[in-house]
């Protein structure tokens, strides 16, 4: 089947279907902090949804802790924050020299700049033996081709949502409170490194009036850090859980929907499955979507059966859907033929102004399958200013856009009908 063939009110009827389902969720199942009872509880709604048009539909159990990945905010804050008070007071009591103080704020500092790196954006899971882990789930569910299974498609939406991110929510529309934050931390925290590392070595060789400054003034640097990292520490609050109904219960339902519209307009492919993944734990860094890679990378990897994963993520803001064919901060590179297919799609179904775009700040799930080798891409709609909604208090229902969630559908199921004409040739 051609995208043009596809029944249209098939796909409105399953958009009206999503803001329903999506503010039923929210009332129902209150906060879904990544790896708690609400998830699963709202994962078990839509295994009874997803049972109704699947051949095969089950879960996949995990482990993870949910604030590992940003508790960084927290400890790298008091660290910093202690080690400059805490040595300025030794210094001027003459417990410990000045060159002393400054090894030791280097150090510390260093060290915190590293975490962050490594878990906010690398993503990498370096602290996660620190704190109590949780059972988390990923539901998974299939519709079988009638005959040999050739291609596999996936699409894949999280279900949890984020913690309250103070700066975007206090800051909505007056100021960037987020750049600041973030600006003001992380940028002091690496100005803070440098100037201890120079105020060091000035103690040890002569470097003139620039040596001498650095002497003089460096305190004055890292105490500005301070300020940011008083910031830093404010900026997650874990008590208040986004309604995540934008982001990212949009693309939870564009995989359930995804299954449902082919379902209810009859297709059947001969050699294409196509399955729905529903994640846990993104928002805590892709627990769910690493966890689910590695297991099963050599499944997806088979030469024998080619599968691409398509993560949706955030289907909100309709002049900024687009392709992200580069993701984690620009490290992630996905494939540039699976990319290409989607765009393609996107502009088959009507929506000419897709285009390739980079997931400047921050990671989609689509990351974690790339990284294990596994063909992967991201679909979102969401301004990278960031959005007013994005991760606080004000992601609700009442913010859902169905043209953008319309449009979405229709990127994804001609994805999907090109998908098994050709896989990503």
């Amino acid at each position: 089947m051609k995208f043009r063939d596809f029944p249209v009110a098939v796909i409105k009827e399953n958009v009206e279907y999503t803001v329903k389902e999506i503010t039923n969720v929210i009332k129902k199942y209150g906060p879904r902090e990544s790896g708690n009872d609400n998830c699963l509880a709202a994962e078990k709604h839509l295994k009874k949804e997803l049972d109704q048009f699947c051949d095969e539909t089950h879960f996949e159990e995990y482990k993870m802790s949910p604030k590992a990945f940003l508790h960084f905010t927290k400890t790298v804050a008091v660290s910093i924050i202690i080690a400059v008070i805490a040595c300025l007071v030794l210094v001027l009591t003459n417990i410990i020299s000045f060159f002393a103080a400054q090894c030791i704020i280097a150090a510390v500092v260093g060290l915190s700049l590293f975490v962050t790196v490594m878990e906010f954006l690398m993503y990498k899971q370096f602290t996660d033996v620190l704190f109590k882990k949780k059972t988390a789930h990923n539901l998974i569910a299939s519709r079988k081709p009638t005959g040999e299974v050739k291609r596999r498609i996936v699409i894949s939406g999280h279900i949890d949502a984020a913690y309250e991110w103070r700066p975007l929510y206090y800051g909505k529309g007056k100021y960037n409170l987020m750049g600041l934050s973030m600006g003001l931390a992380i940028g002091g925290g690496v100005i803070s490194f440098i100037v201890a590392v120079l105020a060091v070595v000035s103690g040890i060789a002569d470097l003139g009036a620039f040596g001498r400054f650095m002497l003089d003034y460096s305190y004055y640097f890292h105490f500005v850090t301070v300020i940011g990292m008083v910031l830093l520490f404010l900026f997650v609050d874990f008590k208040t859980i986004s309604p995540g109904a934008n982001d990212n219960l949009t693309g939870t339902y564009a995989a359930v929907c995804a299954l449902r519209m082919l379902d209810m307009a009859g297709v059947e492919f001969e050699n294409t499955e196509v399955v729905a993944m529903i994640t846990d734990g993104e928002e805590a860094g892709l627990r769910g979507a690493k966890a689910y890679a590695k297991d099963h990378r050599a499944e997806f990897t088979n030469a024998g059966v080619e599968t691409a994963v398509l993560c949706c993520d955030t289907l909100t803001d309709l002049e900024y859907l687009n392709i992200y064919s580069r993701d984690m901060t620009g490290t992630v590179r996905h494939d540039q033929k699976f990319s290409q297919l989607v765009l393609d799609s996107a502009k088959e179904a009507g929506y000419n102004d897709a285009k390739f775009a980079n997931v400047f700040f921050g990671s989609s799930d689509a990351a974690a399958f790339t990284q294990e080798g596994i063909t992967a891409t991201c679909l979102a709609a969401m301004d990278p200013a960031p959005a007013d909604y994005y991760h606080n208090r004000r992601d609700n229902y009442d913010r859902l856009v169905p043209e953008a969630i319309e449009t979405g559908y229709k990127i994804i199921v001609a994805s999907i009908l090109n998908f098994d004409e050709n896989g990503c040739k």
